[in-house]
């Protein structure tokens, strides 16, 4: 991956809409030069995917925790076959330390988010115990990740 291909990657991480000829202006080539580069991108996994960015308020979705759970480890297969099917559960991160999972989670009300612990979540399999922190307001969210890069 040249510079060529970094500045691709972060000016379709700021918009992935915009055209091959504004893209390929954005970085010094012309249209079919930058379509072949971003389809290289793709075809090499390092674009995973396009999608829209959705605000969870304005669907009427209030409610946003992170959940940390411990799980007997004889069971994690089956947990995480059972989080991965769980349409509350935007993300589950597999960690070192205290807790085995680190979930995103999301409900519409305080009510619909009591029943996601208390019937959903605590039974899944192997959940032996689990901490949850509700998020009051976002700080930073889906900072790109060529700003990382070095």
């Amino acid at each position: 991956m040249d510079s060529i291909d970094k500045k691709l990657l972060a000016a379709l991480e700021n918009d992935a809409r915009q055209s091959f000829s504004a893209l390929g202006e954005c970085v010094g080539l012309s249209k079919t030069p930058c379509w072949n580069r971003v389809k290289a991108l793709n075809e090499s996994g390092v674009v995973q995917s396009y999608g829209a960015r959705l605000d969870p308020e304005k669907l009427g979705i209030h409610i946003k925790a992170i959940v940390h759970v411990v799980v007997d480890f004889a069971e994690y297969q089956a947990f995480e076959s059972a989080i991965i099917a769980h349409r509350q559960v935007r993300s589950c991160q597999a960690v070192t330390g205290e807790f085995d999972y680190v979930l995103e989670v999301f409900a519409t009300n305080m009510g619909q988010f009591d029943e996601l612990l208390r019937n959903q979540l605590s039974q899944l399999p192997g959940v032996q115990r689990f901490n949850t922190a509700i998020a009051t307001r976002s700080v930073k969210v889906g900072a790109p990740y060529t700003g990382m890069m070095i």
